[in-house]
C-alpha cells in the first residue's frame, strides 16, 4: 500500500476539532474563559462559576461529545440529573444542613422582609411577558430575582428547558455579584441615620422549636404548593438533620461531601448546556438584562419594606437587613453587615440579617411553587418513563463503545 504523507496529514487534520470549529464555538470558548477568569482571578462565586465555565469549555470543543445534548457523552449523563429534577433538590438538602433558622425564629417579623424581596420575581415576570416571552418562560426568568441558583434551574427545567443555560448563568452570575450590585441600591434608599440603627440582641430559641419548625413548614407549604415539595422538602430535611441532634453522620455528610459532589455535577451539567445554538440568541441578552432588573428590584423591595418596618417599630429595625431578603445565603447577610459597619464600625447586623436571608430561601421556593401550580404540568412524573429515558440515553454510548472494541479486535 502506497504511503502518502499529504493524504495522511489531511486525514489526521479532519479528525481534529480544528476542522469543525465554527464562529459560534469560538465565541462560546471565549465566554467559558471569561467565566473562568471571574471565578479564579475575581473570585466571583468560584465554587459554581469555575465548573460551569469549564463545562462550557468542554461542551464547545467540536467532536468532544461533551455537550448536554450529546447522547452517550459524559456530561449528558450529568445533565439527566437536571432534566429529571434530581440535582437541585439535593443541593437544597445540603443548604438545609448548613442553615440555622434561629435568627428567623427569634424575630419572625423578618419573614416579611424575605417575602417583600420577592417583588423582584413578580415584577420581572411582567417585564419578560412585555418582551415577548410566554408565561412559562417568564416564570422561569422571574425566579432569577430570588438570587437562588438551584431554584432557577429547577423551575427552568420544568417550564422552559430550552432557556436553562442563560437562566442558570444569569442566576449564578448575579449571586456572585451581590457585593457589587446591592450596596449602591442600599445606600441610595437609606439615610445615614437609618444605617446606624442598632438592633437589640436576638433571644435564644429552644431546641424543640428548631426541630418542629422544618416539620411544620414542610406540612403547611407542601400541602399548599405540592409542586415545590422536592425543593422545600429537601431543604427542611437537611435542616432537621442539623437540629435533631440524632443524625450527626447524616448532617456532616449533607453539609460537606454531598453538597460538594452534587455542586460539581450540577455546575458541569449547566455548563454543558451552554452551546452556541442554545446560548447565542437574542433571548439570552434579554434574560441577562431582566436578571439584573429582577435582582435590583428585589433588593430595593426588601430595603423599602425594611424602612416601613423601621417606621412602624419606632426605629428598632435597621432597613439594611431588608436587602438580605434575597436568598443568596449567607452572602446577602454579609453585605448588610458590611454596609452597616461602613457607617458605624460598632454596628453588628449579621445575625439580624440572617433572618430575612433564610426567609428569602423559603420565599423563592414558594414563588417557584406558585408558578409551577399555575403554569406547570400537574401530571405526576412517570418514573418508569424517566428510567427508560435514561436507559435510552445510555444505550447509544454503550453500543458505540462495543462497536469500537469489535472494530479494534477485527483489525
Amino acid at each position: 500500500m502506497e504511503f502518502s504523507f499529504g493524504a495522511s496529514a489531511s486525514k489526521i487534520l479532519n479528525t481534529t476539532g480544528f476542522s469543525s470549529l465554527e464562529g459560534g464555538d469560538v465565541i462560546m470558548l471565549l465566554v467559558a474563559c471569561l467565566l473562568l477568569y471571574l471565578a479564579v482571578w475575581k473570585k466571583f462565586e468560584p465554587l459554581l462559576l469555575l465548573p460551569i465555565g469549564f463545562g462550557c469549555l468542554l461542551a464547545n470543543i467540536p467532536m468532544s461529545m461533551m455537550a448536554s445534548t450529546d447522547a452517550g457523552g459524559l456530561l449528558n449523563f450529568f445533565y439527566q440529573g437536571v432534566k429529571h429534577e434530581v440535582l437541585p433538590p439535593l443541593v437544597f438538602l445540603g443548604v438545609g444542613a448548613l442553615t440555622d433558622f434561629g435568627p428567623l425564629l427569634a424575630n419572625p417579623a423578618t419573614l416579611l422582609l424575605g417575602a417583600a424581596a420577592q417583588v423582584g420575581v413578580y415584577a420581572t415576570l411582567i417585564g419578560a411577558v412585555l418582551l415577548g416571552f410566554n408565561m412559562h418562560e417568564a416564570s422561569a426568568i422571574g425566579i432569577i430575582g430570588g438570587a437562588d441558583g438551584p431554584t432557577s434551574i429547577f423551575i427552568a427545567s420544568k417550564l422552559a428547558p430550552h432557556l436553562l443555560a442563560p437562566i442558570a448563568v444569569a442566576a449564578y452570575s448575579y449571586m456572585s455579584l451581590v457585593p457589587l450590585i446591592q450596596p449602591p441600591i442600599m445606600k441610595l434608599l437609606t439615610t445615614e441615620k437609618e444605617r446606624k440603627i442598632k438592633m437589640k440582641q436576638l433571644k435564644p430559641i429552644s431546641k424543640t422549636v428548631k426541630i418542629l419548625f422544618p416539620v411544620v413548614v414542610t406540612i403547611v407549604c407542601c400541602l399548599m404548593l405540592p409542586g415545590v415539595t422536592p425543593l422545600l422538602g429537601m431543604l427542611m430535611l437537611g435542616n432537621l438533620f442539623r437540629e435533631s441532634g440524632v443524625t450527626a453522620r447524616l448532617h456532616e455528610t449533607a453539609e460537606t461531601h454531598l453538597i460538594n459532589i452534587v455542586t460539581i455535577f450540577l455546575a458541569l451539567a449547566v455548563g454543558s448546556s451552554m452551546t452556541a445554538d442554545s446560548f447565542l440568541r437574542v433571548e439570552t441578552l434579554k434574560i441577562i438584562v431582566l436578571g439584573l432588573l429582577a435582582f435590583s428590584i428585589a433588593t430595593a423591595g426588601g430595603v423599602l419594606f425594611g424602612k416601613l418596618m423601621c417606621k412602624m417599630t419606632g426605629g428598632r429595625v435597621n432597613p439594611l437587613i431588608g436587602s438580605a431578603g434575597v436568598s443568596a445565603v449567607p452572602m446577602a447577610a454579609r453585605v448588610s453587615q458590611k454596609v452597616g459597619a461602613d457607617t458605624d464600625p460598632s454596628n453588628f447586623l449579621l445575625m439580624h440579617a440572617m433572618g430575612p436571608n433564610v426567609a428569602g430561601v423559603i420565599g423563592s421556593a414558594v414563588a417557584a411553587g406558585v408558578f409551577i401550580s399555575l403554569f406547570g404540568d400537574t401530571t405526576p412524573i412517570d418514573q418508569h418513563a424517566a428510567i427508560a429515558d435514561v436507559i435510552g440515553t445510555v444505550e447509544p454510548g454503550i453500543k458505540a463503545a462495543i462497536a469500537q472494541v469489535a472494530g479494534a479486535i477485527h483489525h
